[in-house]
């Protein structure tokens, strides 16, 4: 095995060299993807509305073709889903990534060709262990396993050549040889779509392997964890894994969890990396250890474009391209892919730390949004809940807001709720319930995350006193017609000091 090893990381470490290239040249790399972009697409059926073939310019591009959401291409989604191509990339396009929804659907569905599974999720892949044996070119992480918990086998036959699932089930389906060769558990069991017994099952089965490194989304790495010191009687991982060295984490902050890390994996030698991918597409990379930045990935088959957030509300605004972008400054995120999504809005916000080479972190979402646990619960979705509730109960709600409730020891998270009535319910336990099971209904990641009470518990409710918010408010210095209640948050910023509130009332 040591040898497979100094075989693997010599040939990951060759690509340093071209992730190096685009640092030193990024706006020339951004111009051929542009550029590419554009001719592959002017004979489908979106290039021919827009008249690819005369496009010549970015700024040709950016007056031509409006900036979309979901709702606006939903149309060409439905058609490709059905089996039609050709549409917005020329490529057979078969598999759709299942994420949460918008505001009119419980889920969307994001095409994802071969190119961008290639050129863009299994390159970002590559990326993060070539980045890791670059900075650590002792490391021994071939001699053993990596831990994949992977996404739900549900797959969704839209018709007889167009496939649904979740991005991580789409990858695992799709895996090179040479990382099916390292990966533990086999595919069947990772991708068991009963998520209980599919814990219990990696949890047997890693237990007795020399995992080296991990991989996935925090939330579901600590409840593996717990449940394999549950099993074998450790007091932490290294106990089981002695060899374990890396791990490889994304789709929500890492901030919650890292504590928690530490204490599952008591070793100042354990190196992490966080990575920015999304159903979309694989955007950044955290390519130095002592830093949270994220390289900004940009030969990937990804054009970027990026529109200060203080436009968003405009009816026609205006993007910025790489060369243009301020430090410090928010920007929402629009992307064009060898997918066929055209300056397509994610609901992404940036801001860049660094612009040589362009390094970036993630502020936030265009919209108010609580996303701890892979969840992407939005203010649509608590607005829908809050008046299903309401309507059942007899209440009126007058203000609120709402945060996570982080992992502790062997519990899992929540989300927790102040909601101020005008109206009181007139059952309140009966309005938490149906808060908690229209939220199951509208969101598809919030549903998972809910459950058995896997990843999170029923929501924690606070009927807060007459006057709670107005307090508040006026403390911040917020009172006014201009200035409004934060409905969601990512962090617990709004609820601390609420609930100092009313424990003082």
């Amino acid at each position: 095995m040591a040898i497979l090893n100094s075989l693997f990381t010599w040939i990951l470490k060759k690509r340093i060299h071209q992730i190096e290239l685009f640092m030193k040249h990024p706006h020339d790399v951004q111009e051929e993807w542009f550029q590419s972009l554009i001719s592959t697409a002017e004979a489908t059926e979106w290039g021919k509305k827009y008249d690819y073939k005369s496009i010549l310019t970015p700024e040709e591009f950016r007056q031509r073709v409006p900036i979309q959401d979901y709702d606006d291409i939903k149309v060409y989604v439905d058609r490709m889903i059905k089996g039609e191509q050709n549409i917005l990339w020329p490529s057979d396009i078969k598999w759709f990534a299942k994420s949460s929804g918008t505001t009119s659907d419980r889920s969307k569905f994001i095409p994802v060709s071969m190119e961008a599974l290639e050129e863009c999720h299994y390159q970002g892949g590559k990326d993060m262990l070539s980045i890791y044996c670059h900075n650590r070119p002792e490391n021994k992480l071939f001699t053993g396993k990596t831990v994949v918990i992977g996404g739900s086998s549900q797959i969704s036959n839209f018709s007889p050549d167009s496939y649904s699932g979740d991005l991580s089930s789409i990858l695992l389906r799709n895996l090179p040889s040479w990382v099916e060769f390292r990966r533990t558990p086999q595919l069947e069991v990772t991708l068991n779509p009963n998520f209980e017994e599919k814990i219990e099952q990696i949890a047997q089965i890693t237990s007795q392997e020399d995992v080296t490194s991990l991989a996935g989304v925090p939330t579901w790495n600590i409840v593996m964890a717990k449940r394999i010191l549950e099993i074998t009687g450790k007091s932490n991982l290294l106990e089981v894994w002695p060899n374990l060295e890396f791990y490889g984490h994304g789709g929500v902050s890492f901030k919650p969890y890292r504590e928690q890390f530490k204490t599952l994996i008591p070793s100042p030698d354990m190196y992490y990396l966080e990575n920015y991918n999304a159903s979309e597409g694989y955007f950044g990379i955290q390519d130095q250890s002592d830093s949270e930045d994220l390289l900004l990935m940009l030969d990937y088959g990804i054009y970027y474009e990026f529109l200060p957030v203080e436009h968003l509300e405009e009816e026609d605004p205006q993007t910025l391209q790489l060369s243009e972008v301020e430090l410090g400054k928010q920007y929402a995120l629009i992307i064009s892919t060898n997918a066929g999504l055209w300056r397509y809005k994610i609901g992404d916000t940036i801001k860049f730390t660094s612009l040589s080479p362009y390094r970036i972190q993630v502020s936030g979402r265009t919209k108010q949004y609580i996303n701890t646990f892979g969840e992407e619960v939005i203010v649509d979705n608590a607005e829908k809940a809050l008046e299903a509730a309401c309507a059942a109960t007899g209440a009126c709600v007058k203000d609120y807001t709402a945060g996570p409730i982080y992992f502790r020891e062997a519990e899992a998270g929540a989300h927790e709720w102040v909601v101020e009535f005008d109206k009181q319910p007139n059952d309140f336990n009966q309005f938490c319930k149906i808060l908690d099971n229209t939220l199951r209904e509208i969101n598809s990641d919030y549903d998972a995350k809910r459950y058995k009470n896997m990843a999170l518990n029923p929501p924690l409710v606070h009927n807060a006193p007459v006057d709670t918010f107005y307090t508040w408010m006026k403390s911040r210095g917020k009172l006014g017609g201009q200035n409004k209640v934060p409905r969601l948050a990512n962090s617990r910023e709004y609820l601390e000091p609420l609930l100092q509130i009313i424990k003082t009332v």
